[in-house]
């Protein structure tokens, strides 16, 4: 058994026994969010999320993309607006999971190539299919889910309502008019 295989198997086992994934909660300008991740289905994702939460990496970041209907991105700017660069390497893309990008879903962001997520996820506002894993080709590796909002939806829902337009200092499209702000990010304590 390779040394990989084994420490994902004991992270499997132990979610089992311990029968709670970590919850995370999200205090944003809008409202909260908690959403739990799937450490037994995505053990290397979550460890990397985590690594970026417990490091603060996520206060005072804003949500740069949002498209009514499709989804809410996260992770990548400040509330200057300015492009926050990943302070850990890319992660091994973990679409292959079986888990399907569906409604409160939260995924990975990633450019073209497969295995180029970071610190950038994004929150499924419908059931988007054709975002998840086909097969291990560069068109079909999908988009790795490793959680799923618990409460709060109704927050994401009003972030996706917000009025977007291309934002003046990144040139992002897709930016809301009104910033939506992450204030904090934690780990919840288990009960």
């Amino acid at each position: 058994m390779t040394k990989l295989l084994t420490i994902v198997l004991l992270l499997a086992v132990t979610a089992m026994i311990s029968g709670v994934n970590p919850v995370i909660e999200m205090k944003t300008n809008k409202g909260t969010i908690e959403f739990e991740l799937y450490q037994d289905k995505a053990p290397q994702t979550v460890e990397n999320i985590l690594k970026y939460v417990n490091d603060g990496f996520y206060t005072d970041i804003v949500f740069h993309r949002v498209i009514d209907n499709f989804m809410i991105q996260v992770g990548g700017f400040t509330s200057e607006h300015s492009r926050k660069d990943p302070t850990y390497p890319s992660i091994q893309n973990e679409a292959d999971n079986k888990l399907g990008n569906e409604r409160g879903t939260l995924a990975m962001a990633r450019t073209g190539e497969p295995h180029s997520a970071s610190s950038q996820f994004f929150i499924n506002l419908k059931d988007n299919t054709f975002l998840n894993h086909r097969g291990k080709s560069q068109q079909g590796w999908g988009y790795c889910v490793f959680g799923k909002v618990t409460k709060g939806m109704d927050v994401v829902d009003a972030i996706a309502k917000s009025d977007t337009g291309v934002d003046e200092i990144s040139r992002m499209k897709d930016w809301p008019a009104t910033d939506v702000v992450i204030e904090s990010m934690k780990v919840m304590e288990k009960e």
